[in-house]
């Protein structure tokens, strides 16, 4: 076949050149690996606890496990004496049983025995020298140093979205739930072609004198293709000759999501290649206005993806860099490199006095003008999602009493990939929410409930909140979306004890698990509280010391449904559409609102305006949740 030449006529300017590029599918399906293979792949779908972390009631320190009613009233002078009836130890199932006037001795990280509602620390307390009796010097509360079963991560919980990239703090999340294997996005493969007669493989003989070189492009490039995200597959070199161009290069296009080559793409006449993309395929591109890499080709060959490279190292990596790099990443869901360190100015002002250095866990959120914010992250030790919550570390010295708002800081970041969150929002645990947050594309979202929600958006720092049930005072914000969810009494299937709706809780021995008194939820339960004591013309703590239950709160939606599916309560606050996801029966004691809430600082964000556009939709998605509407805007 007889070359034409092709000249450069119309270079194309860069942006033309990217937006060739991002018009080619290059997006390999997605895989499910097993977790020993997932480091560094993205996930593709939202990973949802189907457990609680911890998986039950632990104690938080050494000491004696008690029914907190039996301490009340108890201090240094007047102790209250418990009779001691027996031990539990961690990693031993309990095989005795707290009753009224009776403690456990009780290890860090032990079993909560059941009676006991919470725990009194060594310290406070004294054994009988015949080791039956203990005094307690101090009174305790429901839920006192007691970790309860889902505190940390609860079933049902939204656990890491589609579009995280899996490092090691969200391979130890994962193993803390038990996940085996996770779906990932695919790692686009990459068809790499040198051409050019000249082109000899490293290892292989090399003829100086008949102006042959070794291949360069193939390996740089390879490399790069792997730092993208992608995966390199090599192939034969290709020389200048259109027939056996055409076949390695359409073989590669058979295999592959992109083709890359290099060489053979300037106007010459044995430069050949891009007839051949003419003719197998469709050239969109021919010539870059950028210096290096002006011969540069973008096209379709085939089913795939082709992009030419020119042929002098330096221009090939510089133009693989700038142009297809970010492509690969995009196609296997990877965010931009970045250096380790960032600068940023502190959210809020942040008090330390310890007089030791501090490693401060922080997370990083840009305000409305793209500028990085710093704000502080620390759930405490034991809690595994701190780390996946926290994008970096700050070092306080130890002579350092506070940071001020507004202070610049430098971040060590976890890792080079870590990013600030598209967006970053707080406030209330929302089935519908997790749905709307999986369309937004690598948000950050803490489930801090209502009351912190709105505390910490007034504080300036999240991008949004999420807020349910009556507002106890204004919030200067403004409101993207708005639903309404169904909310009552979750009980056992059949709902074997009758329920029939909060007076039963009240004038019956029933056990009742509740929400976080930061939950919008738990606010709605109270003002129901407070409208059926003016009812019966009683007074509203009269009723709440009657439900057996009221103050053990429990963190997420799911919580309170999940003790009672597992026996350890009779009725818990909760939502119908969690009934429904569990197969369990509802009582409804009616709906509240739930509100998306912006800061008004962050309303033109681009991912903000994502979140609106969503949240526009958000109707579609109450068709398919148990007890929500949508409500106007």
């Amino acid at each position: 076949m007889v070359a034409v030449r092709k000249e450069f006529r119309d270079l194309a300017p860069p942006e033309e050149a990217h937006e060739a590029i991002a018009s080619l599918d290059l997006e390999p399906e997605s895989e499910t690996v097993s977790l020993e293979d997932a480091r560094g792949r993205v996930l593709a779908e939202r990973i949802d606890a189907t457990i609680d972390v911890p998986g039950f009631d632990r104690a938080k320190l050494d000491g004696y496990a008690l029914r907190a009613k039996d301490t009340f009233g108890a201090d240094e002078a007047d102790p209250a004496v418990l009779d001691l009836v027996g031990e539990v130890h961690a990693g031993v199932e309990p095989d005795v049983e707290v009753g009224v006037g009776e403690c456990v001795e009780i290890s860090t990280g032990a079993v909560m025995p059941d009676g006991a509602d919470a725990m009194v620390m060594v310290e406070r307390t004294e054994e009988s020298d015949d080791r039956e009796h203990v005094s307690v010097y101090t009174s305790v509360a429901p839920g006192d140093s007691v970790m309860f079963a889902g505190s940390d991560v609860a079933a049902g919980e939204r656990a890491l979205g589609p579009g995280t990239r899996l490092t090691s703090r969200e391979i130890g999340l994962l193993s803390a739930l038990g996940v085996e294997a996770v779906p990932v996005e695919g790692k686009p493969v990459v068809g790499i072609v040198s051409t050019g007669d000249e082109l000899v493989r490293p290892g292989d003989e090399l003829h100086a004198e008949r102006g042959q070189i070794y291949d360069v492009n193939s390996y740089t490039v390879a490399a790069g293709v792997e730092e993208a995200g992608g995966v390199p597959k090599l192939y034969p070199h290709a020389g200048d000759d259109y027939d056996e161009m055409e076949r390695i290069l359409v073989e590669a296009s058979e295999e592959c999501d992109l083709v890359l080559s290099s060489g053979s793409t300037s106007a010459s006449a044995v430069d050949v290649i891009y007839q051949v993309i003419e003719d197998q395929g469709e050239l969109l591109l021919h010539g870059v206005a950028v210096k290096p890499g002006k011969p540069m080709l973008v096209g379709r060959l085939d089913d795939s993806a082709y992009v030419g490279l020119p042929g002098y190292p330096v221009s090939a990596l510089t133009i693989f860099r700038t142009f297809v790099a970010p492509a690969i990443r995009r196609a296997a869901g990877l965010p931009e490199p970045r250096t380790a360190t960032v600068e940023g100015t502190m959210a809020v002002q942040e008090r330390y006095a310890e007089g030791r250095m501090r490693l401060m866990p922080v997370g990083l959120v840009e305000d409305g003008d793209g500028n990085t914010l710093v704000y502080p992250v620390d759930k405490g030790s034991g809690a595994t999602t701190s780390l996946v919550e926290a994008d970096g570390v700050v070092e306080v010295p130890a002579d350092t009493e506070y940071l001020s708002e507004g202070e610049s800081v430098q971040v060590q970041l976890f890792s080079p990939d870590v990013r600030p969150p598209s967006v970053f929002g707080v406030g209330e645990d929302d089935p519908l929410l997790s749905r709307v947050l999986d369309r937004v594309g690598s948000p950050r979202y803490l489930s801090v409930g209502t009351r912190q929600g709105l505390r910490r958006l007034r504080s300036g720092v999240p991008d949004f909140a999420v807020a349910s049930g009556p507002l106890d005072r204004e919030v200067d914000a403004e409101r993207l979306g708005a639903w309404t969810r169904e909310w009552g009494l979750v009980v056992p299937d059949g709902n074997p004890k009758n329920i029939d709706g909060l007076a039963d809780l009240a004038d019956r021995d029933l056990r009742f698990v509740n929400r976080t008194t930061d939950s919008g939820l738990r606010t709605s339960l109270g003002n129901a509280v407070a409208d059926l004591a003016d009812e019966r013309g009683e007074d509203r703590h009269d009723i709440v010391s009657a439900i057996d239950g009221f103050d053990l709160s429990l963190r997420a939606h799911e919580s309170p449904a999940r003790k009672v599916l597992a026996g350890k309560a009779d009725a818990g606050l909760g939502l119908r559409a969690t009934a429904e996801n569990l197969d369990m029966d509802f009582v409804s004691l009616g709906e509240e609102q739930v509100q998306v809430l912006a800061n008004p600082d962050r309303i033109e964000k681009s991912r903000m305006q994502v979140l609106a556009a969503v949240l526009d939709t958000v109707a579609d998605e109450t068709t398919t949740l148990a007890g929500y509407r949508a409500r106007e805007q």
